[in-house]
């Protein structure tokens, strides 16, 4: 019975999670286009992409307060309450700083209501069944992820149209908090006092017993921005047509769809540090391979699933990983040190790719990925060595 009802959890949470996926996945390329249209630059184009993880930062350093004292079905309310308004708000006025504000918001609601399913979720798993919960989670906000790009072609009929299909949908998908029981459910007390203070202590606790796991959210933040505001301004600028870079882009995350449940129970078996240093490596060498082939559709289009196979993961197994690492007692605060990290990710990343592209009109841009995957993977080992040289 109590498995019976962690499911219907499960699957409320992630649809709710699948849908705040879509609105992220149609964002980031829509505003992309719009702005590539406008002639603004590629560099202003990138920082512009950072406005939502910005958002997404900023609440990640005050939301596990507000969490541990109402617990999770408000902090969800919230959260859908300002993303499907902000994502209504933005045919209102097509000033650029304008919708870097309702960026923000948009990254501050999908941070608190990310961060209170995922939390919910990684706290009342079942622990032998913790990566594939987990991996299922990343596959709902894939799938949402997948379909905002080809939603986003929808501006070449009129330009509010995909905004207004996103706050519509979000704005549906929010009150399905309200089918699950547990209405008071707040994450593990850890007997100390909720403040900021102490939300910064156990981030602190946090770093010093989990710190590896958190650079693969970054890693992820890095890929899902960068991909979704920099290459539709690469693919453009370099002759592809709209409609083509809207199918390249779902392809990573098909790719990730892909195998995501399978990766995720197999990193339960043979241990998630070591799957993941394998998938970091073979991600690298398929970035280096898109350097080599920038100009074929047909050839991004496959190495693009590719890389959703080998890296569209590492969000998901970065919380699994760090689940399996960090005390229980420490998981708001892990599950916020990845969204931070994440945040830090998909703030630089398109801010770096921007910059590349405006210098050297997209030259070297999908081998600054693969540098920043190889960066990850030495630390990833430099991590293993040390922790099992301490456990001898």
């Amino acid at each position: 019975m109590q498995f019976e009802r962690f499911r219907a959890h499960f699957i409320i949470l992630s649809v709710i999670v699948c849908i705040s996926g879509f609105s992220q996945g149609l964002l980031l390329p829509l505003i992309s286009f719009i702005f590539e249209n406008r002639g603004i630059s590629p560099a202003v184009n990138g920082l512009h992409a950072s406005g939502l993880y910005i958002g997404v930062l900023l609440s990640a350093l005050f939301i596990e307060a507000p969490l541990r004292k109402y617990g999770f079905r408000p902090m969800i309310i919230t959260g859908g309450i300002i993303v499907s308004l902000s994502l209504l708000a933005f045919p209102l006025w097509g000033s650029i700083i304008f919708w870097f504000v309702l960026r923000l918001f948009v990254g501050i609601g999908d941070n608190a209501l990310q961060f209170s399913t995922q939390t919910w979720l990684t706290q009342t798993a079942p622990k032998q069944k913790l990566g594939t919960v987990v991996a299922f989670y990343g596959l709902f906000f894939s799938l949402g992820f997948m379909a905002g790009p080809k939603v986003s072609e929808l501006v070449t009929i009129w330009e509010p149209l995909p905004f207004l299909i996103s706050g519509a949908l979000s704005m549906i998908a929010w009150p399905l908090i309200f089918l699950i029981s547990g209405a008071d459910a707040k994450p593990v007390d850890t007997g100390a006092r909720v403040t900021i203070f102490n939300t910064f202590r156990n981030f602190k606790a946090v770093i010093i017993t989990s710190w590896a796991a958190f650079l693969f959210p970054m890693i992820f933040g890095v890929l899902e921005a960068s991909l979704n505001s920099n290459f539709p301004v690469f693919a453009v600028r370099n002759g592809f047509e709209i409609s083509q870079v809207t199918w390249i882009l779902p392809a990573f995350s098909f790719g990730a769809i892909i195998l995501q449940v399978p990766i995720g129970a197999l990193g339960d078996r043979m241990g998630r540090g070591k799957m993941i240093s394998i998938l970091l490596a073979l991600g690298a060498g398929t970035f280096i391979l898109m350097e080599l082939f920038s100009t074929s559709f047909i050839m991004l289009l496959i190495l693009f699933i590719l890389a959703g196979i080998f890296v569209g993961s590492m969000y998901s197994l970065g919380i699994s990983y760090m689940t399996d690492i960090t005390p229980k007692s420490n998981l708001p605060a892990g599950n916020l040190m990845a969204g931070i990290m994440f945040s830090l990710g998909s703030i630089f990343g398109p801010a770096i790719g921007g910059a590349i592209i405006g210098a050297t009109g997209g030259a070297f841009y999908f081998t600054f990925i693969a540098l920043i995957i190889v960066t990850a993977l030495s630390l990833n080992i430099f991590f293993i060595v040390k922790k099992n040289a301490s456990t001898q």
